[in-house]
């Protein structure tokens, strides 16, 4: 069961939700709306040898959606 983001086209608020299934009919937590959209994540790993990476969509202003800023632990 994948956690996916999402934004609400209602509130504009983001957020994440753990999704069964196909993920059709997610509502916002803050709104209650159902117009709502899958949000690309950035994506981190770490290898074997330490040397790991990230990779953060352009239009995020350097941060995930998840903190907004950059300076998260999921964003390092």
């Amino acid at each position: 069961m994948p956690i996916y983001e999402y934004t609400c086209k209602s509130c504009h608020k983001d957020f994440e939700e753990l999704v069964f299934g196909n993920g059709d009919g997610v509502k916002c937590p803050h709104c209650g709306s159902e117009k709502t959209a899958k949000l690309m994540s950035c994506s981190c790993f770490k290898t074997a040898d330490g040397m790991g990476g990230y990779t953060v969509p352009a239009s995020s202003g350097g941060g995930c959606s998840g903190c907004s800023g950059g300076n998260c632990s999921t964003c390092k």
